[in-house]
């Protein structure tokens, strides 16, 4: 029987241990956290439960625009956390669970590389172990990542992995970066009362996404009450006074530096093997997974090249475990991985937006359609927004862009259009629900056509 070392359990690693238990293959998991990874205990879990409790007590607040008067509403921000504590502990401790029933062999500590075929373990006790085997894969996730000019004290100053642990939102906050991670948080503190200022390099929000959709969400959550100072960079902070590249000065509560994240590949043993990396990600193949060390595989958040989420790293997980057990090749289409944004409201993307397009020289056709005049979206007060799809000129559709309220369920949908290459007539030809927010999909399709109803 083959032996598999796997280093970190994350989404990458706990995901590609239960899915080798389908092979021949003998699995050790070793951990120095807690199971589950960022993604569970200091990210996606507690972020998105973060933000379930700020819309609620949106909803709540506006309850009344239906008739339905609240008084004297209150957070008990104690019995919130302990409620975020709950939902993490129960997954955690559901993937422990599923581990021991697929007779995982799971291992505290922190996991090295000897050479290719040996990973010493050093545990909290003190003591050490050393594991063999045939294959090893690295999955050891990433880290918020810093400014070297602005030092991270976990108090004043703080990172995502931090500020998801208040014991309750600080009334003036200042957000580094408006990528997914800053606009989040912006969106959540904004809807728990706190005041919120993003201040961002770039030209516009969310770089690199649609310009279209990403300024309608900059401009949804600048009525509601957010300050966004793009183009612009922090000079200075001095106790809690900010001063921007603009010559303005304001005082903080706290300050939020959510400018992505870095490859926790430090002291794991890559200067013992033959292991290339860039700027600390690591190089693989991306049809095997493999690292230039042929024994060695690597996936999620430390790959480079690839984008870091964990609905990516469940996939890479599948593809790299069944090149480890048959030899056969499963390579990821990274093009139909959906992107998600969960403000409020949401904006989502799969594929190439007009931007992406333009730089791989490709011509496209696109559409738009608005959530303006949508039944559903009107009933619900959330009928801001729009959808664009693109495809080629008298080509398949090649990606979409949403901003709206459930923006990350629908852009499913549009996965699967660009999955398959489905052409803009087909798609048109099937009928959505009404009244759902899907419509604002399907009128996009019918004017991708040329043949618009509305």
């Amino acid at each position: 029987m083959k032996k598999l070392t796997i280093i970190g359990g994350g989404p990458a690693g706990y995901a590609a241990a239960l899915y080798a238990h389908n092979f021949d293959l003998e699995i050790t998991l070793i951990e120095s956290d807690v199971l589950g990874g960022t993604c569970l205990n200091r990210g996606c879990i507690p972020a998105k439960y973060w933000l379930h409790v700020a819309e609620l007590n949106h909803e709540i607040s506006n309850s009344s625009n239906y008739g339905i008067n609240i008084e004297n509403k209150t957070i008990d921000w104690k019995k919130t956390s302990l409620k975020r504590i709950e939902v993490i502990d129960k997954l955690v401790s559901g993937i422990k669970t599923l581990l021991n029933g697929k007779k995982v062999k799971v291992i505290e500590g922190w996991g090295t590389i000897e050479n290719k075929n040996t990973v010493l373990v050093n545990k909290s006790d003190g003591s050490t172990e050393k594991v063999e085997s045939d294959y090893i894969l690295l999955a050891t996730g990433s880290k918020p990542r810093e400014l070297p000019d602005i030092k991270i004290d976990e108090n004043f100053i703080v990172t995502s992995d931090s500020a998801l642990n208040w014991d309750e939102p600080p009334k003036r906050v200042c957000i580094v970066g408006a990528g997914a991670i800053g606009c989040e948080f912006a969106s959540l503190l904004n809807d728990l009362g706190s005041e919120v200022t993003v201040v961002e390099i770039a030209k516009e929000i969310l770089p690199g996404l649609d310009k279209r959709t990403s300024g309608e969400l900059r401009k949804q959550l600048s009525k509601r009450g957010v300050e966004f100072k793009l183009n612009t960079s922090i000079e200075k902070i001095d106790d809690k006074q900010v001063s921007f590249s603009d010559n303005e000065t304001k005082e903080y509560d706290s300050v939020l530096v959510a400018i992505g994240r870095s490859p926790l590949t430090e002291n794991i043993g890559l200067d013992n093997v033959n292991i290339v990396t860039e700027n600390g990600f690591i190089n693989v193949d991306l049809e095997t997974f493999q690292t230039s060390e042929e024994n060695i595989f690597a996936l999620g958040d430390i790959v480079a090249n690839t984008p870091q989420l964990a609905h990516a790293a469940f996939a890479e997980s599948i593809s790299a475990v069944t090149f480890i057990a048959t030899g056969d090749k499963k390579p990821l289409d990274y093009n139909a991985i959906p992107y998600v944004v969960y403000t409020r409201p949401e904006l989502a993307e799969v594929g190439l937006n007009a931007e992406k397009a333009k730089l791989n020289d490709i011509e496209i056709d696109q559409s738009q359609h608005s959530f303006a005049g949508i039944g559903r979206a009107m009933i619900t007060e959330q009928n801001q927004g729009l959808v664009k799809v693109y495809s080629e000129k008298k080509g398949p559709i090649v990606g979409a862009s949403i901003c709206g309220p459930s923006a990350g369920e629908m852009i499913h949908e549009i996965m699967y259009m660009v999955g398959w290459e489905a052409l803009p007539e087909e798609a048109a030809e099937f009928i959505h629900a009404h009244p759902t927010l899907s419509e604002a999909v399907g009128e996009s399709l019918l004017g991708l056509t040329g043949k618009g109803l509305h």
